[in-house]
This record gives structure tokens, C-alpha cells and sequence, in this order.
């Protein structure tokens, strides 16, 4: 197939763009800058030019192609409902654009819109009134979508995708306990964040463009739940730093704008995804991974 991708150079994007290639397949990837169509060309894929909020060169590229994956998203916590917004409307453009098609469309969400404090199942619908919850709008536009005559699906990732070249939560814990000497968890630690290693990931994106019936949603988690208390340990251990709990109040100060996330208890099953698509998760896992593969470098 030739499959159009947004967020083609990204951290996860990347992985996906080489798993596609290696499998066969043509990527057109979504590009804003003339750096990006440089390293997507280095991963031998064809260059789109346009952004999210451009709805024509999403329609362009999505009408070129014989499939979607979107995975681009705007990783500004500090507009995160805006970031959502804009999520919304590409995914609401492009699933109009495959409309009747039957051709596949994949969408990126996350485990951490689901219940807090339960195993969370692919057939759960996002909680209510969250905050990650915001980004439910796009995943049910793109699995109505379904029902517009569009194979989509939805793969939901958890709160740590993991691997070389991680720029998410994980290294931004590891610049706070490296810029104050101290990491440190919430209470007793004992809440939990699903992962996933990239390279796996990447290999369920393409699994789910070639064989996801439509209207699935699928989990892209390798960990159920890593605790944070293990996750602060290793960090801890890596760095030379002090490990300790806090309390809420003191922990909201501590972390910041991170204080929402460290406190998720986010346990994620993808027992129902395995089945589905026979995935099987090869990479290391979240805590052998910080400890061998260049988290503190």
C-alpha cells in the first residue's frame, strides 16, 4: 500500500515510517519544514507538504493514499485542550476524505483517557470528564467512521512509549530529579503506567492498517503497570540520586505540570489486541530499557 502518514519524522512516527518500508509499503508522510522532508527521505519516504491545521493537504494526502495513520499531535500540556481541538478536526478531515473508500484509516489515542484505578480494556469507552479525556472526541469520530464505509481503527498508547530518542514523560522525570537531586513518587508509589517499547508499537500501527476489521480499538501496551515507585527507583538508581515519597500537596509543587500524570494509576490490558492481530510485544521492557539504553547519557 501507499500510506499516508502524519507525524511521519516523529518519535513514534519514525518507527513506524521504517516498520512500513520494511514490510513493503510506500509512505507519504506529512511534512511542515524542509528539515522534515530531509529525514523522511533519509527513511526513504515521500514528502507531503501542509500541517494539521491545513485541512486541504490532509485531504490531498489522505485521497493520494491507499491508507492513513495519524499519529501527529501537538505535545503542548500547557494548551492541552487546544492541542485536542486540533486533533479533533484533522481526524474529523481526514475520515471524511476516506469516506466510502473502505480504505484503512489508524488514529492515535491513549490509555490514559480510560477509568483510572481498573485494568482497562480495549472495549472501555473513555472516562468522563477527564482531562485526558479530551482527546475522546477524535477517537469516536474515528471509530464512527466505521459506519461512513472507512476501516478504522484506533490504537491507544500508553503513557510511556519507550525506546532511543524518547523525549516524553520519562526523560522529562529523569531532567527533574536530575535538576533537583531528588526523584520521587506520590504517596506509597504504588500506582501504575502501562508501556510499550517503539519498535512494538510501531509494528501494531502496521497491523492494524493491514488486517483491523472496522470500528476497532486496539491497546498498544507490552506492561500492564509498571509502578511509579519502581519507575522513581530506577530513575533514582541511574542518576545517584535520592529516592522519596511526598505528599499530595507537596508533590503538586514538586512536579509541576507532570503532577497530573505521576499520580495516574493507569493500568492497561491488551489481551483482547494480542488475540485480534497476533501481536507480540518483543522489546524490553520500560525499567530494563532506562537501565541499558542511554536514559542518562
Amino acid at each position: 500500500m501507499r500510506v499516508f502518514v502524519t507525524g511521519a519524522t516523529g518519535f513514534i512516527g519514525e518507527a513506524i515510517v521504517r516498520e512500513l518500508s520494511a514490510a513493503g509499503h510506500q509512505v507519504l508522510g506529512l511534512v511542515r519544514s524542509d528539515t522534515s522532508a530531509a529525514a523522511l527521505a533519509r527513511l526513504g519516504g515521500e514528502a507531503h507538504r501542509g500541517e494539521l491545521t491545513d485541512p486541504g493537504s490532509l485531504t490531498a494526502g489522505a485521497r493520494a493514499c491507499d491508507g492513513v495513520i495519524h499519529t501527529a499531535f501537538i505535545h503542548d500540556f500547557s494548551a492541552y485542550a487546544a492541542a485536542c481541538e486540533t486533533d479533533r478536526r484533522a481526524v474529523e478531515v481526514l475520515a471524511g476524505a476516506l469516506e466510502g473508500s473502505g480504505k484503512p484509516f489508524v488514529s492515535t489515542s491513549g490509555t490514559a483517557l480510560l477509568a483510572p484505578g481498573r485494568i482497562g480494556k480495549e472495549e472501555d469507552t473513555p472516562a468522563p470528564g477527564s482531562a485526558a479525556g479530551l482527546r475522546a472526541a477524535a477517537e469516536a469520530i474515528v471509530l464512527g467512521a466505521a459506519r461512513r464505509g472507512v476501516r478504522s481503527s484506533v490504537v491507544r498508547l500508553p503513557p510511556s512509549v519507550h525506546g532511543p530518542g524518547d523525549h516524553g514523560f520519562v526523560p522529562a522525570l529523569i531532567d527533574l530529579a536530575r535538576r533537583t537531586g531528588l526523584s520521587a513518587f506520590v504517596s506509597d508509589g504504588a500506582n501504575r503506567w502501562p508501556a510499550v517499547h517503539r519498535l512494538d508499537a510501531a509494528r501494531l500501527f502496521r497491523l492494524a492498517l493491514e488486517n483491523a476489521p472496522p470500528g476497532t480499538c486496539l491497546h498498544g501496551v507490552a506492561e500492564e503497570g509498571v509502578t511509579l515507585r519502581a519507575l522513581a527507583e530506577g530513575i533514582g538508581k541511574g542518576l545517584g540520586v535520592p529516592v522519596r515519597a511526598l505528599g499530595a500537596d507537596e508533590a503538586r509543587t514538586h512536579f509541576d505540570w507532570l503532577a497530573s500524570f505521576v499520580a495516574l494509576d493507569n493500568p492497561t490490558s491488551s489481551t483482547r489486541t494480542r488475540d485480534a492481530l497476533g501481536w507480540r510485544p518483543q522489546g524490553p521492557d520500560l525499567l530494563t530499557d532506562l537501565r541499558e539504553n542511554g536514559y542518562f547519557s
